[in-house]
């Protein structure tokens, strides 16, 4: 046996069936599963939240429980997550992320092997058609199993039961098969080309049958009533309620709740309900959707097959065609049929001209030029050389003008301070530019233990007053409340 590194790999996604909270993790996996099967792929938390929280097991089960779990699930490889932007209309929707979780594909096959393990039964991947032809003929039945035994129905019921079951996850397993990774690797090689026919014929019989016999049974449906499809599974109930059983007991209301489930699974299949779309129609568009694929795929394979082909001859036989066109005019004709205009360079601007007329052709124009420019980042225009300018004048201009409006400010501020003390209480009306800098002033000094500073020309100064009183500063701009402090200058 060969020991590889996949095979010594933990399996983190096996994580959720012995764990601390495997009672919450298993339950929203297998409820992920029973959607799955339903053909229902996406849920969403609330989806999740409303379905777990109908048992009276996860009676005081939160909404933000429920969300770590789906987190801690997804971190296991267990579910894929996509961000909604579909119903987004503004950032704030954009940036509140609102998650689709769907199983992931080693989710599927191990909940697969855990209900095996539960003695269910489990089909392999495939598309039969013949499946569809056994449905109908099995729900052209219905109206029968009123009157038939107990017996009858249930043979009935079981037939169609697992053909349907058979129908269902066949196609979602193949279609799951057909959307995965590998696949798509696959449909971009060569190799794709070899089978390619065959595998859009086997999905195109799919479909004729799908189409053939879906509208049949949705008739067969839509034709009998609630009443005689309940009179029906109380029949097979009643028969399943009567099998001997060694060590296993049975619930009629179990027995009774899966039936209806599987009767509903198969009637929104087939037929809808509501005002939804029936799962048919869904699988119809996903099934030519794939065709449409796998026919993109196989013409880009072919395209790109033939680009590496010696054109050397076309090119000449169309050059030769060229040559023998008798004017320009002709030449033009010719090269609207052999190259086409979707490859015509179209140029627009405020560009002269020498006439108004719409009617004029371009080659009765006069040319002109177009200068162009290298679309890079790191292209610059060509600077113009030129000497250093002389601005000592303008410098000493701006100098004096800053040592005036400073020999200003330091004039008017000084005028405020009486005896080398400026007392807040006693300033009058101040300008707000004033009152910014005794403020900044205070608040140097009671940034410090001593309550001392240094004002921008040097002057020492310390504080003085009771944090107690209050005063008010009047200044132009409004009232400012404050300490009734003093600055007293040292000199």
């Amino acid at each position: 046996m060969k020991i590889t590194d996949q095979l010594r790999k933990p399996l983190k996604e096996a994580n959720y069936l012995n764990v601390e909270n495997t009672d919450r993790y298993r339950p929203i996996l297998r409820l992920f599963y029973i959607k799955y099967e339903r053909m229902k792929y996406w849920l969403y938390l609330e989806d999740v939240y409303e379905e777990l929280k109908k048992d009276s097991y996860f009676e005081n089960y939160t909404m933000e429980q429920c969300q770590q779990d789906l987190m801690t699930l997804a971190g296991w490889g267990n579910l894929v997550t996509i961000q909604d932007s579909k119903n987004v209309k503004t950032l704030e929707e954009f940036k509140n992320r609102k998650y689709q979780y769907q199983l992931s594909e080693y989710a599927v096959e191990i909940e697969r092997m855990v209900i095996h393990l539960e003695n269910l039964f489990v089909e392999g991947a495939s598309l039969e058609p013949t499946l569809l032809e056994r449905l109908r003929e099995e729900l052209s039945r219905l109206s029968e199993m009123n009157t038939a035994s107990a017996e009858q129905a249930y043979g009935w019921w079981q037939n169609l039961e697992n053909d349907f079951q058979r129908l269902n996850q066949n196609y979602q397993d193949y279609m799951r098969t057909l959307n995965s990774a590998r696949a798509e690797e696959l449909m971009r090689t060569k190799e794709f080309l070899v089978f390619k026919d065959h595998l859009i014929e086997y999905l195109r019989t799919f479909v004729k049958a799908l189409q053939e016999n879906v509208n049949v049974i949705e008739r067969y449906i839509r034709n009998i009533t609630d009443g005689q499809v309940d009179e029906i599974l109380a029949k097979v109930t009643a028969y399943e309620m009567n099998i001997p059983r060694i060590d296993v007991e049975v619930s009629r209301d179990v027995i009774s709740e899966r039936l209806h489930g599987k009767w509903q699974s198969i009637e929104e299949w087939f037929a809808g309900k509501g005002n939804k779309e029936a799962e048919a129609v869904k699988v119809f568009d996903a099934t030519n959707e794939i065709i449409r694929r796998i026919t993109r795929y196989a013409t880009r394979l072919s395209e790109l097959s033939n680009l590496g082909a010696n054109r050397k001859e076309e090119y000449f036989k169309v050059a030769q065609m060229f040559a023998g066109c008798p004017d320009m005019g002709s030449a033009h004709r010719l090269a609207a049929s052999v190259f086409g205009l979707e490859s015509g360079l179209h140029l627009k601007g405020d560009m002269p001209r020498a006439t108004d007329s719409i009617n004029s052709s371009i080659y009765e124009e006069q040319p002109f030029e177009v200068k162009l420019v290298p679309r890079v980042r790191s292209y610059r225009e060509k600077a113009k050389r030129s000497g250093i300018a002389d601005r000592r004048e303008e410098q000493e201009r701006i100098r004096r003008e800053v040592l005036e409006k400073q020999e200003k400010e330091r004039v008017l501020l000084k005028s405020y301070i009486i005896d080398n003390r400026l007392e807040f209480s006693s300033l009058p009306v101040i300008e707000p530019q004033i009152r910014d800098t005794f403020l900044i002033w205070l608040s140097k000094a009671l940034e410090r233990e001593d309550e001392t500073a240094k004002t921008e020309d040097g002057r020492t100064y310390h504080l003085e007053g009771n944090r107690e009183e209050t005063c008010v500063l009047k200044c132009t701009d409004g009232d400012f409340v404050m300490p009734a402090f003093a600055i007293c200058f040292d000199d």
